[in-house]
């Protein structure tokens, strides 16, 4: 079964379905512990978590609940901390959200853009968020240009030049 078939049986739909496959291919599928770029131990579909220990592993039914308990919290932080947005927005800050944390989304320029209604220049703000500790990352620098695809996909095209 696909990705997409998988969180459609978990009961995502529109946005968060999309957001979800964005984290899925983004961040790949681990049934163990690992440490990513940033030095943060992780596991499963990019689950972090202060109580993961090196040389912990998971079957893909609790990384699949991880998922859904992950794509559900930040789901909810993201409608707290934003106007309503537009079903790409939604997918591409839902992704975003997921793999910086709700904090730097919280500090972030391109929230202070969303809240300001400047959606294109929120949207340009992705591409960015591209560095883990210092380094320019390739696998961020797709993950944020297909974001950004995703983003501005819904916005009016008169809206794009907005700084």
């Amino acid at each position: 079964m696909n990705i997409k078939s998988r969180l459609m049986a978990m009961g995502f739909t529109g946005a968060v379905l999309i957001g979800g496959v964005l984290v899925v291919n983004s961040e790949g599928e681990v049934h163990a512990t690992y440490v990513d770029p940033a030095g943060i131990i992780t596991a499963c579909f990019g689950h972090t978590n202060p109580q993961l220990k090196n040389g912990m592993s998971f079957t893909e039914q609790q990384c699949l609940d991880l998922l859904a308990d992950d794509l559900s919290k930040f789901d909810k932080e993201l409608d707290r901390l934003s106007p309503p947005l537009s079903q790409g927005e939604h997918a591409a800050y839902l992704s975003f959200i997921y793999n910086v944390g709700t904090k730097a989304f919280a500090d972030s320029t391109l929230r202070q853009k969303l809240l300001a209604d400047d959606r294109h220049g929120a949207c340009n703000e992705l591409p960015r968020w591209v560095y883990a500790n210092g380094k320019k990352l390739p696998g961020l620098i797709n993950r944020r240009m297909k974001e950004r695809r995703i983003c501005i996909k819904d916005l009016p095209y008169a809206n794009e030049f907005k700084r």
